[in-house]
């Protein structure tokens, strides 16, 4: 096993090179897939509608092509699902990634194609090994398995095609390599499960007695999963059940408010965390450096980026820009052209640049995802970071949060209420408030001007809730998995209501 182990890392940091190119040379990578995606897809019924064979520079594809997002490709969309091809791509659409829903609909059925889950998922999930390889020379990850958190699939027909229907993370385990098994648990049969109290009971159980090197997974379920394995197992730490797991992979979610229950968890300070940037949609960055929260612009996957600055989101023609063009500390929301065909397609995401030699980011929130009842202008990075200063200051940890706003009446200010599942609750909850509120205070001057005097907002609301209201809430909207998350910030309280109703 050692002398498998030596080769495998070997041959993974070889990948390296690659990487280094498209980090010096970001620009030349960037145009030459731009040209590819659009000479792939000048054939298809969406290329001959935006005239892609006369597209030759940005100027033109930016011309030629609206902004796009779920709702605008949806028509497009349900027809390839109905069976018809060449519609947005120009190779046979067999899956299809379910996401959580839009306004309209409870899901969004993302089209991936065969060139994207080789050049994104598979790559990014080759990568996420080299980059960990190179971190770690002494790395024993192909001495055991890894655990990998999945959905589960549907099989359809339509006009003579099968095609598939599920998680993303199920589309790629059910489509690995024969050899990529022997380094992956549980088997297919209960990682494909679709109930997800039997998948998390049955994960729990077999992977207790299995040599685990590393775990993937969003954080929250696999706390979930951990906390089971060790009562099966009736040990105090995950080093005591798995002593030679390594590292944690790791995205989905900002990691800060689950780092110390981790830590805890773990009982190895000594644990490597590697944080990855993929979404239903495509492979998007890995953590490449030790003890930094940036992650890097994966740039040879089959995607074309282009951004917006957040003044722009929202107008009829927003303004974007090439990837020579964005500055540092500035959010944007990514636009992603894709070898799956999604064109000039918006995220729904934003990023801000802390480097641009080579091209590093931190993910700051969601365009949609945001409180603005007052003027204040809250993003996910702001509440994450103001809980990490309180749960730090106040020895406390949280498990799962939402804020939305308490709109202001003829009586008294707005507020923002808070919905909290602690995992070790403050002595003093109301000191906890007291540090959250200033926390915001200094992190969003917005929100402190608007909070002069009680004027216009008032404290926080905070309501500590009992452990698993946010997982009975999941469950009963069906959103049980991997791909549903709770919705941190929301500029109205119809989630907030709807948790309030099930407690």
């Amino acid at each position: 096993m050692s002398v498998l182990n030596s080769i495998a890392s070997w041959w993974m940091r070889k990948r390296m090179h690659q990487i280094e190119l498209f980090m010096k040379y970001p620009h030349d990578v960037q145009n030459e897939w731009l040209r590819k995606l659009v000479v792939s897809a000048r054939d298809t019924e969406w290329g001959k509608k935006y005239d892609y064979k006369n597209i030759s520079n940005i100027e033109q594809f930016r011309n030629n092509i609206p902004i796009q997002d779920y709702e605008t490709l949806k028509p497009f969309i349900d027809r390839i699902r109905k069976g018809e091809q060449n519609i947005l791509w120009h190779s046979d659409i067999k899956w299809f990634a379910k996401s959580s829903g839009t306004t309209n609909d409870k899901s969004k059925f993302i089209p991936v194609s065969t060139e994207s889950l080789d050049a994104a998922h598979y790559n990014g999930g080759r990568d996420m090994i080299t980059i960990h390889c190179t971190l770690n020379e002494d790395t024993k990850l192909f001495t055991g398995k890894n655990l990998a958190l999945a959905g589960s699939l549907v099989t359809d027909f339509q006009n003579g095609y099968e095609l598939q229907n599920g998680d993303l993370s199920a589309i790629v385990i059910n489509n690995l390599p024969m050899w990529a098994e022997f380094f992956r648990a549980p088997d297919l049969s209960i990682a494909l499960l679709e109930n997800w109290d039997e998948k998390l009971e049955k994960l729990a159980q077999t992977t207790a007695k299995e040599n685990m090197v590393s775990l993937a997974g969003v954080p929250s379920w696999m706390l979930l999963i951990m906390k089971r394995v060790l009562e099966i197992s009736g040990k105090k730490t995950i080093a005591e059940v798995w002593p030679n797991l390594e590292v944690y992979f790791h995205g989905g979610v900002n990691f800060n408010p689950y780092r110390e229950q981790f830590k805890k968890m773990f009982g190895n300070d000594e644990m490597n965390y590697l944080e990855l940037y993929n979404a239903t949609e495509g492979f998007f960055g890995i953590q490449d450096q030790k003890k930094s929260d940036e992650l890097l612009l994966m740039l040879d996957y089959g995607i074309y980026y282009e951004f917006i600055e957040i003044s722009e989101v929202g107008k009829d023609n927003p303004k974007t820009l090439r990837l020579d063009e964005v500055e540092l500390n500035k959010n944007y929301a990514p636009i992603i052209s894709t070898n799956a065909g999604l064109w000039r397609y918006m995220l729904g995401d934003t990023i801000k640049f802390t480097s641009i030699q080579p091209f590093r980011f931190k993910i700051t929130g969601r365009t949609k995802h945001f409180i603005n009842a007052f003027g204040e202008e809250i993003i996910v990075d702001n509440t994450d970071n103001a809980l990490a200063i309180a749960c730090e200051k106040t020895n406390s940890q949280i498990s799962e949060y939402t804020v939305a706003p308490f709109f202001m009446n003829e009586n008294e200010a707005g507020a923002h209420e808070w919905l909290i599942e602690f995992e070790i609750p403050p002595n003093n909850l109301d000191y906890f408030i007291e540090v959250l509120d200033n926390a915001m205070k200094s992190i969003n001057s917005d929100y402190e001007a608007k909070r002069y005097n009680n004027l216009i907002i008032r404290m926080p609301i905070v309501n500590a809730l009992p452990k698993g209201t946010f997982y009975k809430w999941l469950a009963s909207k069906n959103k049980l998995g991997g791909q549903h998350k709770v919705p941190r910030l929301s500029n109205d309280r119809k989630y907030i209501e709807e948790i309030f109703s099930i407690i």
